[in-house]
């Protein structure tokens, strides 16, 4: 029995030491070379993939989160995320008006219109720096169309086909 509890503290403190190296952990650069390249090298044999851990406290998924403008009005809920070919985040897709999915459109918004909770005000809702009358006017999105996005001055801006 005494063996056993030996055994099962040294796991466990060989976990809580894991755990304590990853949390402090910082994802290591590639290399010079492998940056540059446009794509992605295979991984060399034996290689060890890099590993970031993140703290959930710092990060939130935003699909299907409601989104409210700076006055309060429900602007709808994210339904997608545009990025360019470079990986870029260049706006979000915001699935606005209707009721209960009925007569609603989805509507491409610059990114930078966007505005995130800080960690401590988790619970608050994203919002956007438009009016429900600016998004009421942008042109609707369409998968595998060109993508025009309102950006958050109100004005439109065509996101170039690659």
């Amino acid at each position: 029995m005494r063996n056993y509890l030996t055994f099962a503290a040294a796991m466990m403190l060989a976990a809580l030491a894991a755990t304590i190296l990853y949390s402090n952990a910082e994802e290591t650069p590639l290399p010079r070379a492998e940056q540059q390249s446009d794509r992605p090298s295979p991984p060399s044999p034996g290689a060890e993939p890099t590993m970031t851990v993140l703290d959930h406290r710092e990060v939130q998924g935003i699909l299907g989160k409601e989104v409210r403008s700076a006055t309060d009005e429900n602007m709808g809920r994210i339904v997608d995320v545009i990025v360019d070919r470079a990986g870029q985040v260049r706006a979000a897709i915001i699935d606005f008006g209707g009721f209960l999915g009925v007569g609603s459109r989805k509507i491409a918004v610059a990114w930078n219109a966007l505005h995130f909770p800080s960690n401590e005000k988790k619970s608050e809702r994203i919002t956007l720096e438009l009016t429900r009358d600016q998004v009421r006017a942008a042109p609707e999105y369409k998968e595998d169309r060109q993508v025009v996005v309102l950006g958050a001055s109100g004005g439109l801006e065509s996101l170039p086909e690659q």
